[in-house]
């Protein structure tokens, strides 16, 4: 990519539109003509700290750009002086939107925010993960005109409400199996070391105490012998069994002692199976758009939101356009919300916090080959799939105070 050597003296709000616009050839011819110069990437250039100032989403809509004359240094080529944006802290925001029809109080919709990845530990101030803070805000609103430029780690998609919208929630759970005897002796254990702790913790001397543990720990033990069921003969019977079993193992056999059990007298160990809860799952949510363009505009603002989406769900990058990489930043999140209006949906389901997972375009979606004048496809599908950070759970419908939330079917 090509870098460009800004000249002294040039309008500050000139320089940012001129920087948030750099890979915009539209702008090649404004660029001559107010003197910026372009090198290749071997240039030395100097990174100049971003500026978090924004501008009209109606003219370029992005942050960034730094002090007009500080840190600049002569180029080996030019005496201008080499101004050039520090990319891994790049971001512009604004509004991109399909289709380009007039929105009004009932119109409904997919509002798409950009935000920056926040790692939980700055949320909660610690590495476990609190139910709830990846819930999106109650309201965002939209304001300003359409971008001419893509998005970056910020801004909003605007998009038509998709075929097949559904919802859904899944729970994890799973079978398990705990025959009496096994339960009675995890129970036993349990209750031995509890006796023998309060025993040993007791008055008297030290002998005394030993003592009283261990009668404590042989009550206890005679205690799940009881509630097993078992009495000599049959546990002397059972012993028996699982040596048999353990003995035809040796010669490649995989016999149970149920099997024993089983041939012998019809029976089995009650398994006492339950169906236990193991999880909760994260939700994904893939939705297809066919976008059809019917103007100029109306196909730039599609090839903007394909890149914008395509660009926020990279991994991101710490070392800018050049040298290695330790590290890898988090891909933007995104916040879905179904709105009327200004309004949010009041019926359709919530999200919470997602990331992008997967991105398809089908540049065919007639299937032929088909462009207008300028190339842009008559007719494209684009799928999203999206997947939430975090489960859902019962508080994300209810507040402290035990009232819903709102007034929708909820997530």
């Amino acid at each position: 990519m090509a870098n460009f050597i800004y000249p002294e003296g040039i309008d500050e709000k000139l320089l940012r539109e001129l920087i948030a616009n750099e890979d915009d050839p539209r702008y090649d011819k404004k660029r001559e003509y107010h003197g910026v110069m372009v090198v290749d990437d071997n240039a030395y250039t100097v990174d100049d700290d971003d500026d978090d100032d924004d501008t009209n989403t109606n003219t370029n809509g992005a942050n960034g750009g730094g002090d007009k004359n500080s840190n600049t240094n002569k180029s080996s080529n030019t005496s201008s002086p080499s101004f050039k944006i520090k990319r891994p802290a790049y971001s512009r925001g604004g509004i991109l939107r399909y289709p380009m029809e007039a929105m009004t109080d009932t119109t409904d919709y997919l509002q798409i925010d950009i935000k920056e990845y926040t790692p939980i530990k700055n949320k909660s101030d610690s590495f476990a993960t609190i139910p709830g803070k990846r819930r999106t805000a109650r309201n965002s609103d939209v304001s300003g005109g359409l971008s001419n430029h893509s998005l970056v780690n910020k801004g909003t998609v605007l998009l038509q409400i998709p075929a097949n919208i559904q919802d859904g929630n899944a729970v994890q759970y799973g079978e398990s199996k705990m025959n009496t005897i096994l339960g009675a002796a995890l129970g036993g254990n349990i209750d031995v070391m509890e006796k023998m702790g309060e025993a040993m913790g007791g008055t008297g001397t030290f002998a005394e105490r030993a003592s009283n543990t261990l009668n404590a720990g042989g009550a206890a033990v005679k205690n799940a012998i009881e509630k097993s069921g078992l009495n000599i003969d049959n546990a002397a019977g059972l012993i028996t069994k699982q040596l048999a079993a353990g003995i035809a193992g040796v010669f490649g056999s995989n016999v149970t002692i149920n099997q024993i059990l089983a041939r012998e007298s019809g029976q089995i160990f009650n398994p006492n199976m339950e169906l236990l809860f193991d999880s909760p799952t994260l939700r994904n949510f893939r939705f297809s758009f066919k976008m059809t363009p019917r103007s100029k505009e109306e196909a730039e603002q599609i090839r903007l939101i394909i890149r914008t989406f395509k660009m926020n769900m990279s991994a991101k990058v710490t070392t800018g356009h050049s040298g290695t990489s330790l590290f890898l930043d988090t891909p933007s999140v995104f916040e879905l919300r179904y709105k009327s209006g200004r309004n949010n949906h009041p019926f359709l389901h919530k999200f919470k916090q997602c990331f992008l997972q997967d991105i398809s375009v089908n540049y065919t979606a007639e299937g032929v080959y088909a462009t207008y004048e300028n190339k842009e496809p008559v007719s494209m599908i684009m799928d999203l799939t999206f997947k939430e950070l975090e489960p859902i759970y019962n508080i994300d419908y209810i507040d402290d105070n035990g009232s819903d939330r709102d007034n929708t079917v909820g997530y």
